[in-house]
């Protein structure tokens, strides 16, 4: 099924897309995000974390960690996080526990991260939370943001190399400024933060002393995986769920497509939506907005209720598929299922009186990942198969690329990140060469197809769990957690620990 969309990137760890305003001709890969998320209340509530304090502070960056011309040394203010509520000091050689920024604002991604601040009083812990360049605050060319983001000249920038250079900078002066040269440091990070804090740990040996990368798909790249995987996993989802959810759901494209060509087909389908009127309204349009709620409801289908994304309930995929069965035969029945279902991921409050389908508003300041995912992270998502709740379509690295040429002028390197990190037989290379990585992939994430999940060597574990979903291991605890949960923790927990004990065992027999 061809459709004109939006030129839409990946973008996962906390899974936005963000969607420039011109269209052109792509496959469907995955929707943007936010979209279509009506009022101010629901953009401000996507914070799910209780308040913590931590002071803000800024470091002076070098602009280009490899090369030696004169704009090299250009400098930037690079925005960090820091919680000292805890800490056992520098005299005790105490640990600092470091978030590898991912693609969006740090207070986002802090406020989301409950696991390090739960922990930190245990382990007399320093909480450390660094922004990845050119996101949220730290922005490089006088942090001036279209300047930064105008062309390959500036965003040429903007690497995961340069982001671990950033991090090492960072924490080598912090440690030196602290007096605490001998505090070990744990590096934590989720999705693609957690495929920075593995890499980190691969690097900077010498800098972090373990890496807890949640739900990393360090494995999701060109010959490594499938296109398919991505949505095959989501299909299972819904379908684990119920058969008929998963029917109705595969059959919609094709009922859409149907209604849309009918006579007063549109404004049936922009009626039983309640699609804004003011909207510029297509098929296309909504099916893009269906494809975010399915994809993103799979990837957060959390056992507690949340509002990382939108609020959500506790197992949203299982109350969208509740809505499906419950919804009450009528004349468009098909269709109100399908907004039933919606309306699970973009109106749980019940707040919402019609849908905008045209906010590309960017609230965790996302938009440097297209960049990225027109460069160095050519991950490829989007293929189906006939087993798919998704139309069939072939992923496409040429459509990629022309893409990205077009806006940016720039040829994507899709081998770069296996040739910089690894990822062909990933297990012999990583057994040695590396250690302490604890990789966490919940099997109903979609990303958990490009991730570790098996036992790598003693010291570098694959933690798996079959209900778990996008690296709800770092989330904040409730008293709803589910025993699986708790265990996952606790293991992680343990494992830290023993590192830490390790690296004091090795510090004080060479002292």
């Amino acid at each position: 099924m061809a459709i004109q969309l939006h030129f839409t990137l990946i973008f996962f760890s906390l899974f936005l897309f963000l969607v420039p305003s011109f269209t052109f001709p792509l496959p469907p890969i995955l929707p943007r995000f936010p979209s279509s998320t009506v009022s101010a209340e629901l953009k401000q509530r996507s914070h799910s974390a209780p308040n913590n304090p931590y002071k803000t502070k800024f470091f002076t960056q070098i602009l280009d960690h490899f090369n030696f011309n004169p704009q090299s040394n250009h400098v930037f203010q690079q925005r960090y996080l820091i919680n000292d509520t805890f800490w056992g000091g520098a005299k005790s050689n105490a640990p600092i526990f470091v978030y590898t920024g991912n693609e969006g604002n740090i207070e986002w991604f802090t406020q989301n991260t409950g696991f390090m601040f739960e922990n930190a009083p245990s382990f007399h812990a320093l909480l450390v939370f660094i922004e990845h360049r050119f996101y949220g605050k730290s922005i490089p060319f006088g942090g001036n943001r279209k300047v930064a983001y105008a062309n390959a000249t500036t965003l040429g920038y903007l690497s995961s190399t340069q982001a671990l250079a950033d991090y090492a900078t960072l924490i080598v002066d912090l440690k030196k400024n602290l007096s605490a040269i001998d505090s070990p440091v744990v590096v934590f990070g989720g999705s693609y933060g957690g495929m920075l804090a593995a890499w980190f740990r691969m690097k900077y040996p010498h800098v972090a002393i373990g890496a807890l990368a949640s739900s990393a798909p360090i494995l999701h790249f060109m010959d490594l995986v499938s296109p398919d995987i991505f949505n095959s996993i989501i299909s299972q989802d819904f379908r684990s769920e119920s058969e008929n959810c998963y029917k109705v759901l595969k059959g919609s494209w094709k009922l859409i497509e149907h209604t849309a060509n009918k006579p007063g087909g549109m404004e049936l389908l922009q009626k039983s939506f309640r699609i804004c009127k003011s909207n510029d309204f297509g098929a296309g349009s909504l099916e893009g907005w269906l494809r975010t709620a399915w994809v993103y409801t799979a990837m957060t289908d959390y056992p507690t209720p949340s509002n990382f994304l939108n609020p959500l309930p506790a197992y949203p995929i299982k109350k969208m598929c509740e809505a499906i069965e419950g919804t009450e035969k009528g004349k468009n029945d098909e269709l109100e299922k399908l907004y039933a279902a919606a309306s699970i991921y973009y109106n749980y409050t019940g707040t919402a009186t019609c849908f905008d389908l045209d906010d590309d508003s960017d609230p965790h300041d996302l938009g440097g990942w297209q960049w990225q995912a027109c460069t160095e992270m050519i991950m490829p998502v989007g293929g189906s198969n006939k087993q798919s709740i998704f139309p069939e379509y072939k992923w496409s690295y040429e459509d990629r690329a022309s893409a990205c040429e077009f806006f940016y002028n720039v040829t994507p390197r899709p081998h770069w990140i296996t040739t910089e990190f690894g990822g062909h037989a990933i297990q012999t290379v990583l057994k040695r060469s590396a250690s302490n990585i604890i990789f966490f992939n919940g099997l109903r994430d979609p990303w958990s197809g490009g991730g570790v999940l098996k036992n790598i060597s003693k010291t570098i574990v694959a933690l798996v769990e079959k209900r778990g979903a996008h690296h709800v291991d770092l989330r904040y605890s409730t008293k709803e957690d589910p025993k699986w949960l708790k265990d996952v923790r606790i293991q992680e927990v343990k494992i830290i620990a023993s590192w830490i004990s390790q690296y004091y065992q090795d510090l004080h027999s060479t002292n």
